[in-house]
């Protein structure tokens, strides 16, 4: 009977949480109205869906300090739920119905994952609230390779695409697959030779970059600018219009390589959240867009601002993903 009476107690301790969770982010705001003007969000978590150390993790930690330090939101909580290239958290916020305290930072990994791991959730189904950042990714080997820059690279990877590994922390699909199939095709190598090695998120990659394991990998370059400045990590080339600052690397267009590449990141909430939280959140989002605090996170990590909120967010979302599932049907992953 004790036993019985514990289970009762905690099922409805259970029932009182599932119940608070429903207020949502302006439930638990001093703001009025939907605005957040009058008062900072409170209870607000930012879930990542990949290992810590990424960036997916560094843009959402550098987002939460700005909207604490601004005093936009108080004690934002971010959590890591990896799994899946990013799905397990995926279906997470597409399961969280309703829940206005709850959002996720994704990007380009995400869309592709949804498709070569089969998610029966999809980013389309989530409240889209902000792009926030776009980046270049960067062709980068460890201090130990023989590839000194990026045409030694090609030459070696044309001679035998499938004995040069290729890592990224993404899923197929993802930024980081995206970028050395292209690469791939941009110098003539048949794209399914390619012998890509997936991580789960910058920080599963970093070891294997560090340990020269990879013949190269393809990422971001902010996720590693600590080890590029100390020399552990050589970047042969970055793959925006422009070189990247703070980083000494060509970029692929300068070394005759006719390929532009940039990733992104954003911010969705669950589906069927409320008007009110919606407004709360987008607006609170905006604030940390404006304040001096982002603009010095942006230089930090040398990200590019690409912010656009709900509707024009919706439109990019959803062109995102018929475009990354078509190249994914091409290349017979979806």
């Amino acid at each position: 009977m004790r036993q019985i009476r514990a289970l009762r107690v905690a099922a409805v301790a259970a029932g009182i949480a599932l119940m608070a969770t429903g207020c949502g982010a302006t439930g638990k705001s001093t703001g009025t109205e939907g605005t957040g003007a009058a008062g900072p969000i409170t209870g607000l978590q930012i879930m990542v869906p990949n290992t810590p150390g990424g960036g997916y993790d560094t843009t959402a930690r550098a987002a939460a300090k700005v909207l604490d330090d601004e005093k936009i939101s108080t004690n934002t909580e971010v959590f890591n739920l990896a799994g899946a290239g990013g799905t397990v958290g995926l279906a997470r916020i597409v399961n969280e119905k309703g829940n206005g305290d709850l959002t996720m930072l994704m990007g380009l990994g995400v869309v592709g994952a949804s498709y070569t791991n089969k998610s029966e959730s999809k980013l389309t189904e989530t409240t889209p609230l902000a792009k926030l950042i776009e980046e270049p990714g960067a062709i980068m080997v460890s201090k130990d390779s023989p590839y000194k820059t990026i045409n030694d690279l090609v030459t070696a990877w044309k001679a035998n695409p499938a004995s040069i590994a290729v890592g990224g922390g993404s899923s197929p699909g993802g930024p980081d697959h995206l970028l050395p199939m292209q690469l791939a095709g941009a110098v003539g190598i048949d794209a399914t030779k390619v012998n890509f090695v997936s991580y789960d998120g910058g920080g599963d990659l970093l070891p294997a970059i560090l340990g020269n394991k990879l013949g190269f990998a393809a990422s971001g370059a902010g996720e590693y600018l600590q080890q590029i400045k100390s020399g552990e990590i050589r970047v042969l080339a970055t793959s925006g219009e422009n070189r990247l600052e703070g980083v000494d690397a060509p970029t692929l267009k300068e070394s005759n390589i006719d390929l532009v590449f940039t990733n992104w990141r954003g911010i969705v909430a669950p589906p069927g959240i409320s008007e009110e939280d919606k407004k709360s959140l987008i607006a609170a989002l905006e604030k940390m867009h404006a304040s001096a605090g982002w603009k010095e996170a942006l230089k930090t990590h040398s990200w590019s601002d690409a912010f656009v909120t709900g509707d024009e967010f919706k439109t990019f979302l959803t062109d995102q993903d018929k475009r990354v599932a078509d190249v994914l049907t091409k290349l017979g992953l979806a």
